[in-house]
């Protein structure tokens, strides 16, 4: 499985910043840890992290840790706080609205062009991947939907079916993991993870269909439900954690 993530440049910087073969592999092997235990809630949002306490849980050298955090602030999973240092990223509500509204507005774009240039084959993995999804424990019992990453989630699935250059930058590399965070932390209650596996079969249906309208009309639909369930766990959340601190 190729992710664009794994791929993408790390911010410019001098000389001293290139790194040895052997070093960017370690790198990236460390990043796809750390992310995913960001994107699992295993790193607490808002927690703060440092290189020292990194490298001794991960047994590394600081120089590939030192990547490794570049290109987590570059997707914006861990954010620099002046007189802080780096914390994992906590979106403000506000900040949250505003990410689903775009994916929202991307991910329709992207279904409706799906319609229009995905192939028959392209098309069975869309199928192929929800029957993979089928099969996971925890959809059939009803508590969460979990998927995996690039090629096994759907939505990366259904952006690269786009064949749109940009679309795939934006979704399947700049917001990526910051949307991923809130999908999978989340985005499971009640009857939503049958519900967002169901839609997502009407969506392939409207694909293999060639109906473009239809197929961005669900999308834009799906991502609305996934969105007002997201914001309703995390407004609880917060009011949770504000609770607790003014009893501390």
């Amino acid at each position: 499985m190729t992710l664009l993530a794994s791929t993408s440049p790390l911010p410019d910087g001098d000389a001293s910043d290139v790194v040895s073969p052997e070093v960017r592999t370690l790198a990236e092997r460390v990043f796809h840890q750390l992310q995913s235990a960001i994107v699992r809630g295993e790193l607490a949002p808002g927690s703060k992290i440092t290189e020292p306490g990194l490298s001794k849980t991960y047994g590394i050298s600081r120089g590939p840790l030192r990547e490794a955090m570049r290109r987590l602030e570059a997707h914006r999973l861990i954010e620099r706080v002046p007189h802080v240092g780096a914390r994992v990223v906590k979106l403000s509500m506000k900040e949250l609205l505003e990410l689903f509204d775009v994916r929202e507005a991307l991910e329709s774009m992207a279904a409706r062009l799906a319609a229009e240039h995905m192939s028959a084959q392209e098309i069975q993995g869309l199928r192929d991947v929800l029957a993979l999804h089928e099969s996971q424990g925890d959809l059939k019992r009803g508590e969460a939907y979990y998927q995996r990453e690039g090629d096994l989630d759907f939505h990366y699935r259904i952006v690269q079916g786009s064949h749109n250059k940009m679309l795939m930058n934006l979704l399947c590399d700049d917001l990526y993991y910051l949307v991923r965070l809130y999908r999978t932390q989340f985005s499971a209650s009640g009857a939503r993870p049958q519900r967002a596996f169901v839609e997502h079969h009407r969506i392939v249906d409207a694909i293999e269909a060639g109906d473009a309208e239809l197929a961005e009309l669900l999308m834009r639909r799906h991502v609305s439900a996934s969105r007002a369930n997201v914001a309703d766990r995390y407004a609880a959340i917060l009011e949770q954690q504000t609770t607790t601190e003014d009893r501390s």
